[in-house]
């Protein structure tokens, strides 16, 4: 047993409060464990300039990341203070925008470019599992919305998302890491997939030494059940 009680391959306790953000075309705080992260979604006509210079047609999707001062033990500055955005930051904020639009056709969204904001209320490890999972049920739901509205005349979702984090601790794979168990992993994974199986993106290190094919073996072995769990919370979640 864990620290928090939790099986070997048992997620953190999930739930999203869905239309948080009232003025997004489609929001949700998502809580994983004592992580929580707002993730709303607006969409604004055209797209960047390189699309039109490129001809590529259809929409485009991006995202951006923040971790509010108060999220952490310690006041974390914020960018516009610093005058830059932190490498972390950037390094997150462009890999959710690489995951969720896995999930989405963008040629039936036509010319406009769809922002995903995720800001970290409170963090206690897996904020860009956190951000990405809750990001697709923000972005279902401002595609419902647009629907409903008669501004969207096809979903153009083909795809749902999830991502969880996986790492080994004191030798042993564990699913769904907190801070605690983050701080001291010795291999830390963030995996991104489908809902019907496939990867997305994989994100992996030896924090502390190399390990072997086996042990990456272990981990993965418990991703896939974890990410039909966050699924299952997702459509559960879409139902209400």
């Amino acid at each position: 047993m864990r620290f928090d009680g939790r099986a070997p391959g048992e997620l953190r306790p999930i739930n999203f409060k869905n239309d948080i953000a009232p003025n997004a075309t489609g929001s949700t705080l998502i809580q994983w464990g004592d992580t929580q992260v707002i993730c709303s979604v607006c969409i604004e006509d055209g797209v960047p300039r390189w699309m039109r210079e490129q001809s590529v047609g259809g929409g485009w999707l991006t995202a951006e990341y923040s971790m509010l001062p108060y999220s952490t033990l310690n006041r974390k500055t914020r960018d516009i203070a610093r005058g830059k955005i932190d490498g972390r930051s950037q390094e997150i904020q462009r890999l959710i925008g690489r995951a969720l639009r896995a999930a989405v056709d963008l040629k039936k969204v036509g010319e406009k470019t769809i922002w995903i904001d995720c800001d970290v209320l409170q963090a206690d490890g897996g904020t860009r599992t956190a951000a990405i999972t809750g990001g697709f049920v923000a972005l279902t739901l401002a595609f419902r919305n647009l629907m409903d509205s008669g501004k969207l005349l096809v979903n153009p979702i083909v795809e749902k998302i999830a991502a969880v984090s996986v790492g080994v601790v004191d030798g042993m794979a564990l699913l769904d890491l907190p801070y605690k168990e983050d701080v001291e992993a010795e291999v830390d994974l963030n995996v991104v997939m489908t809902g019907s199986g496939e990867f997305v993106e994989i994100q992996g290190t030896g924090e502390k030494n190399t390990f072997p094919h086996n042990q990456l073996n272990k981990m993965l072995e418990l991703v896939d059940p974890g990410i039909k769990k966050l699924i299952e919370a997702q459509e559960e979640a879409l139902k209400r």
